[in-house]
């Protein structure tokens, strides 16, 4: 997109067993993307994603000739089980809590009944029984564990199931496994869910306006409470009450007031400023906050770290030309952490923290001054703190010119995810070459990928705007990615996923195929999106503003869809995954009109009664799990859809809104984290996103 809007507008303003996800999701035993693999499987007959490549392929041969196994039908199926560990949902299939399994889970739907039901002869896993009970096999990778269950190899010889299992009731119920609707099971063929259709989109989306404040950015208060954190583009965070839904009341907050005023630090412009915050998840405890800004090291000295323009990348950041008047490197990217202790008796009553770091985590120079993104929030399974950076444009602000999202040795145009509640030691820093005061989960991408920097969780990012992790389903990750010229994004990211810029522009080939810089194996595809084309507004452009998986009661119809919008058009868009769980999603731009009632009155399009969003600029989720859209013109609700006449046939009075979570914090210690919120300051934050699109 080319131009700039000349207005810029002011406005004042431990390791805890986590239960996995309840639902399936096509993900590898080591947390990958299954992918297409370069050379095809010879052994394992998996067509299209995998999660084997050819070497792992082979290795599952060589295991399987190693068992010796005479009896063909005996061989089949066991062949058809260790190639299970190729299957795209292997993740779920070898994993029960945090235990990896032998053997998938094999399909037994009576796996606690009594093995004389006649139902139970049709179950995978008392076929297994059947077939191979009296077989030798070597190694076999039924035998018990030491503690009686399915896991660990008691000997390496021959064995027979009948000399390792008393009954076949007793193998399936070590190894077999149910097949629902929110799990997967083996049953000898690649697993496939329950084809649906999608179901019909919501009539329309109804809003109600309670705040008039342009914000970037919401944090539900970890407390439980109906507090969230906001913040601006400027400088300054807030810390607001949130009415409840049909009270008529509007958001709380004295901007006279900030809990944290960070102006001093932030370099604040139109492409720079506070980018993000991140509440610990254990804030009513620890008081523990951190933010992600910009700042100028030449009008400030603690700003200044390293180039991102370095050695290491083949980088100098001397031959790079000046962008807009800066120099390579004057601005920079700073995570740092702040306390709200000692402000009040408990961290949870706290109204205000101090402007001093407590500890900077983390800084890096900007080789130019667009596409750095700067989203922080915390993972809520893993407790991780998870860093969004873009891949940071050129003079024109287009095609990433130096490679820096395909670079593994480059932090830009990558997800990053860093353990920042253990402080490593000054040799650990030097050691693993780290930009600050954090430490590295032990199985981040890098231990298997030694060509990695160690902080990156995923890359091939152009500039990741909004993501966030599914309430319900914490595997899921999802991520709106700003693209180039022609398609907008949203990418379901996992573990070491190259989601392939500048290789690619969502699924366009974006650099030349003869460009060896950008020649890389195994994109992911974006699982929605939208060209440029589709999107019709006055400056002509397009940029994705990532949202939410909707997660309330207060709108049935929206619940499970993803909620996402396009900054310049004002439009919005709800998708369906199906089947669930599947990966596969389907969307359609959703209507949305103001409530009767609202608290404020919501502007109107010129010539029409439809509200006018203006720029939406980012979405929240309160501990309600209602969503917000957060835009120019204020700040709007998700509300009942009756409120706005549509018809939802799940909307019900005993289902209309759940009670509000109590005004008073409650200081429980939540484990559920929330995401960052800050407030956006200026109208034109369209180049700060995507510059020149």
């Amino acid at each position: 997109m080319g131009g700039l809007l000349a207005l810029v507008i002011l406005v004042s303003s431990s390791l805890l067993m986590f239960p996995s996800p309840a639902a399936s999701l096509p993900l590898c035993t080591d947390s990958r993307s299954p992918s297409a693999p370069t050379t095809p499987l010879t052994f394992c007959p998996y067509n299209g994603s995998t999660c084997c490549n050819s070497t792992e392929d082979s290795q599952l041969q060589k295991q399987f000739q190693a068992m010796n196994v005479s009896d063909s039908g005996c061989a089949t199926i066991l062949k058809s089980i260790l190639c299970a560990k190729c299957d795209p949902f292997s993740a779920e299939l070898f994993t029960v809590a945090t235990t990896p399994r032998p053997v998938p889970i094999l399909c037994n739907s009576t796996v606690l009944a009594n093995s004389s039901q006649s139902q139970a002869e049709t179950d995978f896993c008392f076929t297994v029984w059947d077939t191979c009970q009296n077989v030798s096999i070597f190694n076999s990778p039924f035998a018990p564990s030491l503690q009686g269950q399915a896991g660990i190899l008691v000997n390496a010889s021959f064995t027979k199931l009948t000399a390792l299992w008393q009954s076949k009731g007793d193998f399936c119920k070590a190894f077999g496994g149910a097949s629902l609707d929110e799990s997967v099971c083996f049953d000898g063929q690649a697993v496939k869910l329950n084809s649906t259709e999608a179901p019909s989109p919501p009539k329309g989306l109804c809003l109600e306006k309670i705040g008039n404040g342009s914000y970037l950015d919401m944090a539900a208060h970890p407390d439980g409470s109906n507090r969230a954190f906001f913040s601006d583009q400027k400088g300054y965070i807030w810390l607001a009450t949130i009415p409840e839904q049909g009270s008529g009341g509007i958001l709380e907050i004295d901007q006279s007031s900030p809990f944290l005023d960070l102006t001093d630090e932030v370099h604040f412009d139109v492409q720079f400023g506070l980018m993000g915050i991140a509440i610990h998840p254990n804030f009513a405890e620890n008081g523990r906050l951190f933010a992600s800004f910009n700042c100028d090291k030449s009008k400030w000295p603690g700003c200044a770290g390293r180039c991102a323009c370095n050695s290491d990348v083949n980088c100098d950041p001397s031959q790079l030309p000046s962008d807009g008047g800066s120099q390579p490197c004057q601005y920079q990217t700073v995570i740092a952490e702040y306390s709200a202790n000692g402000s009040a008796s408990q961290p949870s009553k706290a109204k205000s923290a101090q402007p001093i770091e407590v500890r900077r985590i983390f800084t890096m120079g900007l080789p130019f001054t667009a596409h750095h993104a700067g989203q922080i929030l915390f993972g809520p399974a893993d407790g991780y703190l998870y860093f969004m950076m873009g891949d940071g444009g050129s003079p024109n602000n287009s095609g990433d010119p130096y490679n820096f999202s395909q670079n593994k040795k480059s932090l830009l145009g990558k997800i990053m995810r860093l353990d920042v509640d253990n402080i490593p030691s000054v040799d650990q820093i030097n050691k693993l070459g780290l930009w600050g005061n954090y430490s590295i989960p032990s199985n981040n991408p890098f231990t298997e990928d030694n060509g990695l920097q160690p902080e990156i969780w995923a890359v091939g990012m152009r500039n990741p705007w909004r993501c966030s992790f599914d309430a319900a389903r914490p595997s899921y990750f999802m991520c709106g990615d700003v693209g180039q010229d022609t398609y907008e994004e949203v990418d379901l990211i996992t573990k070491d996923g190259n989601y392939g810029w500048h290789a690619y522009e969502g699924p366009y080939r974006y650099a030349s195929e003869g460009n060896t810089s950008v020649q890389a194996k195994n994109f992911i595809l974006p699982v929605l999106g939208y060209n440029h084309s589709q999107v019709n507004n006055k400056l002509g452009s397009a940029s994705i503003t990532g949202g939410y998986f909707y997660r309330s009661t207060t709108d049935p119809c929206m619940y499970g869809r993803y909620l996402y919008a396009d900054l310049y058009a004002g439009a919005l868009w709800a998708a369906v995954e199906t089947p669930e769980n599947s990966g596969n999603f389907t969307s359609s731009e959703i209507p949305f009109s103001c409530a009767t009632d609202s608290p404020i009155k919501c502007d109107s399009v010129q010539g029409s009664s439809l509200p006018s969003l203006n720029y939406i600029y980012s979405f929240g989720e309160d501990n309600r799990k209602d969503i917000y859209i957060l835009a120019y013109n204020g700040v709007y609700r998700v509300v009942r859809p009756s409120r706005c006449s549509y018809t939802c046939p799940k909307e019900s009075v005993t289902n209309v809104s759940a009670p509000a979570p109590s005004t008073q914090p409650s200081g429980a210690n939540l484990l559920v984290c929330r995401y960052s919120s800050l407030v956006c300051l200026v109208a034109s934050l369209w180049l700060f996103l995507c510059g020149n699109m």
